[in-house]
């Protein structure tokens, strides 16, 4: 297919017109200001290096990468690319109200820190969710280990998580509980907030000693040191505004009071309080070397696979990661993606 987009692309045989627009309303509504002839000129023209869905409710299969240069990929496609769901069995952690695999695309056991109900209640007091489309937790990942958690003889063939690696006490158990029920060859892909673009804009990027601490505690709940600077450097941020270096530091305007900090970091000392913070932080750069150290030390089984950095006026980064035995490859590709990073 050439750059415009006519050239060598086959419509598939079921394209159906009032399908397509009633899947994507977007362009519908292009089509009813007379932006556009038809549907299927906009398929031809932009849907389908967009990957659109061709019916209400079937989302498209992901891109298999290596992705072309003309393929306008989406957020779902840089996470589960290549990923063949109907064949695969997957856990998803953290899915919330927008699954990224739901259980008509795939065996999907959707994991989370807490029940369904609870979870419900607890986005009904804070927003932010629908939470009458929250996903039916299949098990709950607390003090037990992740295996234990799914099922001692179970093994699945990819992880995905979008916006958890950050909230996870103690990130080296983390990951090596994910490698523990993964088949050979899996892979765990995760979408992770930016710093530089997120509410995390003030904070420090995580730094080894932090990660080392954590994973010597075998931490199960944030510690007090991630809840204190969470709640000390949150601020209120337009990631638009960071993308084109209009944000002052200095006038930025924090979520909370150290005194509040303080507060919620003795609730958790001394009452068990679980406070759900980010309790790392990170670029796609500093996650790259960050992980390239606990290579160097033995402490993770994964290589990177592929990584997408932050998309300009977005706040996320997308990473592939493959479970690998050969230990030089995993520090090695740990440092090309460092390399590479923007």
């Amino acid at each position: 297919m050439s750059d415009r987009g006519w050239v060598d692309l086959v419509v598939p045989a079921d394209f159906d017109e009032a399908d397509y627009l009633a899947a994507n309303h977007d362009v519908a509504a292009v089509v009813a200001r007379g932006g556009m002839q038809s549907g299927l000129q906009h398929y031809i023209q932009y849907g389908a290096r967009e990957n659109r869905s061709l019916r209400p409710g079937v989302r498209a299969v992901p891109f298999k990468l290596p992705f072309a240069p003309h393929w306008h990929p989406s957020r779902r496609d840089k996470i589960l690319a290549g990923l063949d769901l109907p064949r695969l069995d997957g856990v998803e952690i953290g899915a919330l109200a927008s699954p990224l695999v739901t259980r008509a695309e795939g065996n999907i056991f959707y994991v989370d820190f807490t029940g369904t109900a609870a979870l419900q209640d607890y986005y009904r007091h804070h927003g932010g969710v629908d939470t009458s489309a929250i996903v039916a937790v299949d098990a709950i990942w607390g003090d037990n280990t992740l295996q234990d958690c799914i099922g001692l003889e179970r093994k699945v063939d990819y992880v995905v998580a979008s916006h958890v690696v950050e909230h996870c006490p103690d990130l080296i158990t983390w990951l090596r509980e994910i490698s523990d029920i993964l088949r050979p060859g899996g892979t765990l892909r995760l979408a992770v907030p930016d710093r530089r673009y997120s509410f995390d804009y003030l904070r420090h990027e995580t730094r080894l000693p932090d990660v080392l601490d954590a994973f010597l505690r075998r931490a199960r709940a944030p510690l007090p040191r991630a809840i204190l600077d969470h709640y000390t450097f949150v601020v209120f941020i337009d990631h638009q505004a960071a993308w084109a270096g209009e944000v002052d530091a200095a006038s930025l305007i924090r979520k909370f009071t150290v005194q509040e900090a303080m507060a919620h970091a003795e609730e958790a000392l001394h009452a068990g309080h679980y406070f759900d913070v980010h309790c790392w932080v990170f670029t796609p750069k500093s996650f790259a070397g960050l992980l390239a150290e606990m290579a160097e030390l033995d402490l993770i089984h994964f290589a990177c696979h592929y990584w997408f950095d932050t998309a300009r006026n977005e706040a996320e980064f997308t990473v592939g990661m493959n479970v690998c035995e050969d230990r030089a490859e995993r520090i090695a590709s740990w440092r090309r993606m460092q390399a590479g990073a923007v």
